[in-house]
């Protein structure tokens, strides 16, 4: 009798890039996570939704975490054995923490991508970064193929 031997796959993939804290760096970090999201062959949905939220979350680093001289890191963790993307960018500015206040209007001038990227993802937070920072993250949940509850958008009109 032969034993077939476990074999182990990969499920975790890691992605991480330093940008400068500038719009260029912004821009480059949506790029960046898009290339990076296509060669995992994640969903054309779940890509949509990680550049956008990438997009603004870099954007808010670049604008508001800026420090001279200082860059901000964009980190990408796919768990394809639970389904989970989590993006998060680090930047040097620890003292501001990004929240939405309960009574902000969806009108109001500030924080409009804040309530994007909470629309957008599965949950978000912040955590501190010692020894100045913090990280704002978003998680981002594709359901496994055939789930009900999981239906790709294809343009046509049922």
């Amino acid at each position: 009798m032969n034993a077939v031997t476990p074999q182990l796959t990969d499920t975790l993939f890691t992605f991480a890039q330093q940008l400068s804290s500038t719009r260029r760096g912004a821009r480059l970090a949506r790029l960046l996570a898009v290339e990076r999201l296509i060669a995992w062959e994640m969903s054309p949905g779940i890509i949509e939704r990680a550049e956008r939220v990438v997009a603004e979350l870099a954007s808010n680093a670049a604008l508001h975490g800026r420090v001279q001289g200082r860059d901000f890191l964009l980190a990408l963790t796919l768990d394809k054995a639970a389904g989970t993307l989590r993006i998060a960018v680090s930047d040097t500015r620890g003292e501001w923490r990004p929240a939405i206040p309960p009574e902000r209007a969806v009108d109001a001038e500030s924080c409009r991508g804040l309530l994007l990227v909470q629309a957008l993802s599965d949950r978000w937070g912040t955590e501190s970064r010692p020894p100045s920072g913090k990280t704002v993250w978003a998680l981002l949940v594709q359901p496994p193929p055939g789930d009900p509850k999981c239906r790709e958008v294809t343009g046509t009109v049922d």
